[in-house]
């Protein structure tokens, strides 16, 4: 498997990555909205796909207290 961090993949990788895993008819720019997550960060270089996804399972965890977790520093 070929590395996704972006110091191993230009801007146009990213934009591709992004699009591969979202699927067909996926907007780049309607990231936030339709996922919960802001893909542009990561497209133009500014976080890592884990650090967005981390995030995104945070701000879950306390709309939904039941699922905190020690990650997110709510237990």
């Amino acid at each position: 498997m070929q590395s996704i961090l972006i110091k191993d993949t230009t801007r146009e990788q990213r934009e591709q990555i992004v699009r591969d895993s979202l699927g067909d008819g996926y907007d780049v720019g309607c990231g936030y909205e339709s996922t919960g997550i802001d893909y542009q960060l990561y497209i133009d270089g500014k976080k890592e796909l884990r650090e967005l996804n981390e995030g995104a399972r945070c701000g879950f965890e306390v709309a939904h207290p039941e699922e905190r977790s020690k990650e997110c520093g709510m237990i």
